[in-house]
């Protein structure tokens, strides 16, 4: 769930009453794309457990490569638009696709049978191709509707601040919605019943991709009336509106949104002139050498995950692509470390953050006392409290910004983002407190878990509104596009760490009542007062659990006080670290004649 603010200054010019038409177009479409996304996230890794009968580390591992896939694909998306087959049929082709992948997420609970003891391979090849859909889907949809917004009004019209807020607001009233609906249908602890919240979450993206389909041409439109989106004209000396380089000279304003990136745009450097292409294409042959060595020892270290492997090999190459361009001054370099500094923190911001979608989702489902009165509210329902939050809290953080920047005493960005940090260490705090002492057969009040979720929004509220509108201000113009897909491969290794860890989620109810059903004492076991026989060891295999307690760095993990302080531990340490360089990087930032701020 996602704030927004415009990633460039406009100069301020007479606007007209009101808002145009296509907003309120673009704002349903989206809305409804989140509603079938966040409602897909809200019962993903139930289903995987309760359905497809995976163990927690394996349900753990597909949720970090499906979002960590997820923010890759977009920069195909956003090419394959701005080059080939502009907004419009992009927005459209992504949309189908992701409403196939919810139809055969569909298909798939559908095959689930009661008593069930392992998934039957077509269950599982729907599945997967589901999410396969959902994340190229998303790749050809996301990054193009929310670059169309700005291109509604006039240059420098002033309204684009508030038509931002706007869309903004549709992204999170579907995810607002979307968990309390699908969780209404799907989550009733009777497994066979996933199937209609993910048939609900196709229904929404088919709403959606309709809504702007039949409403495009009337409404999504320039100023001037022409349609904003169309494809390229790509002809020998073509000049017209629709040409790459006039539909990026369109797009004054880049949104700012960190759930899935904005088009991956060529932009001319006006000031320098042409672009990395030629020094590029010379160090090719290099580049693919490097990222193949790093994507080989990244593989073994991570034990064959080839996902993980790829994230973080680009990562690491990306970096090294831009960095050893010959053309970079001395103070473009300058800035592009403040990137890479600040990119590398966003990894552990987002490795915390969206363990909302995996561990913490295990945790509202099997720990967190869940009654109210004769009511059980369901483990998927959690999911809607950051977009509620955000909702409620980001125009006073809006307010709050505004009335510090007019004093002089608003934080810079990185200052933000060390507050973020913090605040994210301070939420797992709070819920490590709550099970400290408690056993793996009690369940806590909701009301940590709720008051988690309200803190971590705080933090959120602290980076993603400024993170790409810091690239946007400090990458030369001409590596707009690379130093944009390096910001979101590090919101993509986060979400690949957030599975990493989720998967340190320590065996608790579930896990000892499976094994108890073949009378194996599995606390024993993991508590070393049992030895493990052969039959034994056989058995736990198949069941898919294991003997040994998960650990981190060498420390076991017993329980669930141990596991969030892993959260806490992470987040406190990029904090600090964040809070000591703040200033140096904030200098760098900088022109050298600019006063340094707090």
């Amino acid at each position: 769930m996602q704030t927004a603010t415009a990633a460039r200054e406009q100069t301020s010019a007479p606007a007209s009453t009101g808002h145009p038409k296509g907003l309120y177009v673009l704002f349903a479409t989206e809305m409804w794309e989140r509603f079938s996304y966040y409602g897909m996230r809200a019962l993903l890794s139930l289903y995987m457990i309760k359905a497809l009968l995976m163990n927690k580390e394996m349900s753990s591992l597909i949720y970090g490569n499906y979002t960590s896939l997820v923010y890759l694909t977009p920069l195909l998306g956003g090419y394959m638009a701005d080059r080939y087959w502009g907004n419009r049929k992009s927005i459209l082709v992504g949309g189908l696709l992701m409403a196939a992948g919810q139809f055969a997420l569909f298909f798939s609970a559908s095959m689930y049978g009661a008593g069930q003891t392992t998934a039957p391979q077509l269950q599982l090849l729907l599945f997967f191709l589901g999410l396969g859909c959902l994340i190229f889907g998303n790749g050809f949809f996301k990054p193009n509707i929310s670059s169309m917004v700005g291109s509604l009004y006039p240059k420098g019209d002033s309204r684009i601040d508030a038509a931002y807020t706007i869309f903004y607001m549709g992204i999170n009233l579907g995810a607002f919605f979307s968990p309390l609906v699908c969780g209404t249908l799907g989550d009733t602890d009777d497994p066979s019943d996933f199937k209609w919240g993910f048939l609900a979450a196709g229904i929404g993206m088919l709403i959606g991709s309709l809504t702007f389909e039949l409403l495009k041409n009337k409404y999504v439109v320039t100023p001037e009336g022409a349609p904003l989106g169309a494809k390229p004209d790509r002809g020998v000396g073509a000049t017209g509106p629709n040409t790459p380089e006039q539909l990026v000279a369109n797009n004054e304003v880049v949104p700012v949104q960190t759930d899935a990136p904005v088009r991956a745009e060529t932009i001319a450097d006006s000031e320098r002139g042409g672009t990395p292409a030629k020094s590029f294409a010379s160090k090719l042959p290099m580049l693919i050498g490097l990222f193949a060595v790093v994507y080989a020892a990244i593989a073994w270290i991570m034990d064959r995950d080839w996902i993980g492997a790829l994230v973080f090999s680009a990562m690491i190459v990306a970096p090294v692509t831009i960095l050893t361009d010959p053309s970079l001054t001395a103070r473009e370099k300058q800035k592009i470390y403040v990137i890479f500094i600040l990119s590398f923190f966003v990894i552990f911001f987002w490795g915390t953050f969206e363990q909302a979608g995996a561990s913490l989702t295990f945790f509202a489902d099997e720990q967190t006392d869940r009654n109210l009165g004769s009511y059980v509210v369901p483990a998927s329902y959690f999911q809607s409290a950051n977009a509620l939050f955000i909702i409620i809290f980001a125009p006073i953080f809006a307010v709050l910004w505004t009335w510090m920047g007019k004093r002089g005493t608003e934080p810079s960005s990185p200052l933000k983002m060390a507050f973020s940090l913090m605040l994210m260490a301070v939420g797992y705090l709070i819920i490590a407190f709550g099970v400290k002492g408690v056993d793996a057969n009690t369940k806590v009040s909701m009301f940590w878990l709720i008051t988690m979720y309200l803190v971590h929004t705080f933090a959120e509220l602290c980076l993603s509104p400024i993170g790409l509108a810091l690239v946007n201000k400090l990458a030369p113009a001409r590596f707009a596009s690379l130093l944009m897909a390096v910001w979101f491969l590090a919101t993509a290794a986060g979400n690949k760490l957030a599975g990493v860890l989720s998967g340190l989620y320590p065996p608790g109810p579930a896990e000892f009542a499976k094994a108890a059903k073949e009378g194996i004492n599995l606390p024993a076991i993991l508590n070393g007062t049992s030895q493990v026989g052969a039959d034994v060891a056989a058995k736990l295999k198949s069941l898919e659990l294991t003997s040994n307690w998960p650990s981190f760095l060498g420390f076991q993990i017993t329980n669930l006080y141990e596991f969030f302080m892993i959260f806490v531990g992470l987040s406190a340490v990029a904090s600090l670290i964040l809070f000591v360089i703040y200033k140096r990087l904030y200098t760098m930032m900088q022109e050298p004649e600019t006063p340094l701020q707090a």
